[in-house]
């Protein structure tokens, strides 16, 4: 953390959404959500119009379950996909890999395999040569390769990348997860709808960002692949996210999806990444 963090004069970088205030109209769905009672665990009116509102942008069969913070939704979204004598191939600059301290680790007992990359991004020929020693009991075997948009580098993967690492997981019979903690950004910078880089692009399990995106707090885990989330709710109990006050959560996602909130955030932060920076 920077010296002067507490004196205002932080210099933008590309952790400055996490520096970032909750948006007003953020903020307003928090207080309008603050009044009276309401249902506990998900058994209210806001969680169930920001589930429909997800539902709309990714179809009416997935699965979505909220979250509190990011390093909660991609360990609990992997573990819905692994066992502990699995690995998960990354890039050696992803999120579970070098900041999310140990977690992936403890709480899913498997190895991350990563990959060397200079753009941020995997490819499917550095991803095959990770793959090795199947069905050998002696080597951890591979079920899942993560991959992040956008990138820990801010580059974005195209629909096309994503569809060629798609295809090496299904020839391997692996998952595929994303971590889109800056989603919106992605989705702006490609100029295509949210599901065409990753329903339709044949990624399994998503952890949808939140908290980089105007929030408070809030994440969701949404299930393309709807067979590995009939556990997920004692899951998401067991790894301690199941919010009690969800409506807090739901409230605010039910801002961001609507009125196009989550674009105008993500195109106000694209706007100001240095010319010097790459954009893809």
């Amino acid at each position: 953390m920077p010296n002067n963090y507490f004196q205002g004069e932080m210099k933008r970088t590309f952790a400055s959404d996490n520096y970032a205030g909750v948006h007003p109209e953020v903020m307003q769905a928090l207080l309008d959500a603050n009044q009276g009672h309401d249902g506990s665990y998900g058994s209210d009116e806001h969680t169930a119009k920001a589930i429909e509102k997800f539902k709309a942008l990714f179809g009416d069969d997935v699965e979505v379950f909220f979250a509190y913070n990011g390093t909660g939704a991609n360990v609990l979204g992997l573990s819905a996909l692994t066992r502990s004598y699995n690995s998960i191939i990354c890039s050696d600059l992803a999120h579970i890999h070098v900041d999310e301290s140990t977690a992936p680790e403890k709480f899913l007992g498997c190895k991350l395999l990563t990959v060397k990359t200079r753009d941020g991004k995997i490819y499917p020929a550095d991803i095959d040569e990770k793959i090795q020693r199947v069905d050998d009991q002696h080597h951890p075997q591979v079920k899942v390769i993560s991959i992040s948009q956008s990138t820990e580098y801010g580059t974005v993967y195209t629909r096309k990348e994503i569809e060629a690492i798609s295809a090496v997981a299904k020839k391997h019979n692996l998952f595929l997860h994303m971590d889109g903690s800056r989603i919106s950004n992605a989705c702006v910078s490609l100029g295509e709808s949210f599901r065409s880089f990753t329903r339709d692009a044949g990624v399994d399990v998503l952890s949808f960002g939140g908290t980089k995106n105007g929030m408070m707090f809030g994440e969701a885990i949404i299930f393309f692949n709807t067979a590995q989330a009939v556990d997920f709710k004692f899951i998401r109990k067991q790894g301690m996210q199941l919010h009690s006050k969800m409506r807090f959560i739901g409230s605010q996602f039910n801002a961001l999806l609507s009125n196009d909130l989550w674009k105008r955030n993500a195109e106000h932060s694209n706007k100001r990444w240095p010319e010097s920076w790459p954009k893809n």
